[in-house]
């Protein structure tokens, strides 16, 4: 059995505490002959700035790229916030992203049963909710030139920030998104701003002639993002797979995660272009962020970073039968009632992070032992 090189970077805050309970459902994976696993562990975030002084190391950098996978769990604080601004925590997650070339980040939207009362809006609205956001990564307005403050005199300044983007980016990000749709429910929503923005204009354009030159089977809708970010409120189960670019795709997929019940539960997948074996340099971590107000405190939800993990079994190591044990799991240790403090509710009683994970190994013991 070949062994799957993989690069564990906890972070900062929470990082640590969740990436340990990550590490215990890998050790059980491998104690029952799923996979193995060659894990290094390196530094990013303040932690590489700590000792390193930079973001993330050249020696981690040169382990991300060797690795199959990399599985990030959270970075930054406020220890680092006077720290130059080019190595600052996130500008490790953000040269992950640029090196390995992660031009589709993958972010899940899903309720489970437990947990639909603790979403912002009705439980009929939101029960079994299961939607994918397919965000565009590198491309837009986050890196865009010119990006600037411009000094204009007489006490004035001007902000700059240019939004691009390219054919090509357009139909590889709609590729990810409309493969994605064929295993799911066949449908695939469009999201920009086409009636006031060029970029958004062009973007409707690529993707409905990809739409019709490549995935005609598949369902295709495109729809304002002011108006998507409404409906996500209104009607969620209505999607399936919503593509858009990196600016709405950032904000969209905060609106969709208040849909769950809570930042602590939802992963994320950053992959790159496959090779020509299929192969994809991959990132995962979970959504939220570092928490450093309750860090060391053993209450962080750990949740998140093992649906990140169950992410990596799907979609870097072909490993279905483990992802969905791992989606299982966590559906089963919530359906009897174990909380972490973020979704405890009223009535809950919490548990700590190492007792939630500690439960999601046991129900993987009943699911693959």
């Amino acid at each position: 059995m070949s062994a799957f090189k993989l690069l564990l970077l906890p972070g900062d805050g929470i990082g640590p505490e969740i990436s340990a309970e990550a590490e215990k459902v890998l050790a059980f994976l491998q104690t029952v002959g799923i996979a193995k696993f060659e894990i290094e562990r390196g530094l990013v975030g303040g932690a590489a700035y700590d000792v390193h002084g930079v973001a993330i190391s050249e020696g981690d950098m040169k382990l991300a790229q060797a690795s199959d996978a990399v599985l990030l769990a959270a970075v930054g604080g406020p220890k680092w916030d006077g720290v130059p601004y080019d190595v600052r925590p996130e500008a490790g997650l953000l040269r992950l992203r640029k090196d390995l070339g992660l031009f589709a980040n993958l972010r899940p939207a899903i309720c489970y049963p437990a947990l639909a009362e603790a979403s912002s809006l009705k439980r009929e609205l939101v029960d079994n909710l299961d939607i994918m956001i397919v965000r565009e990564l590198t491309g837009g307005v986050y890196f865009g030139e010119p990006k600037e403050i411009i000094d204009l005199g007489n006490g004035q300044k001007r902000g700059v920030d240019t939004q691009v983007y390219e054919t090509y980016e357009i139909e590889r990000i709609g590729r990810v998104a409309f493969e994605l749709a064929r295993k799911r429910n066949n449908k695939v929503t469009s999201s920009e701003k086409a009636n006031v923005m060029k970029s958004g204009l062009l973007w409707r354009e690529v993707i409905t002639a990809l739409h019709k030159r490549e995935y005609a089977d598949v369902q295709l809708e495109h729809m304002l993002a002011d108006a998507l970010g409404m409906q996500l409120v209104r009607w969620p189960k209505q999607f399936d797979v919503i593509v858009t670019d990196n600016l709405f795709g950032d904000m969209l997929s905060d609106v969709a995660s208040m849909l769950t019940g809570s930042l602590g539960m939802l992963p994320s997948a950053s992959l790159g272009a496959a090779d020509s074996n299929g192969q994809r340099k991959a990132m995962y971590e979970p959504v939220h962020g570092s928490a450093p107000d309750i860090a060391g405190k053993g209450v962080a939800n750990p949740i998140a970073m093992i649906g990140s993990l169950g992410m990596a079994m799907r979609y870097s190591f072909n490993l279905p039968k483990a992802a969905d044990a791992i989606e299982a799991a966590i559906s089963a240790v919530l359906a009897q009632g174990m909380r972490t403090a973020d979704i405890k509710g009223e009535a809950a009683q919490s548990v700590s992070t190492s007792e939630m994970g500690n439960a999601i190994v046991t129900q993987l013991k009943k699911l693959l032992a």
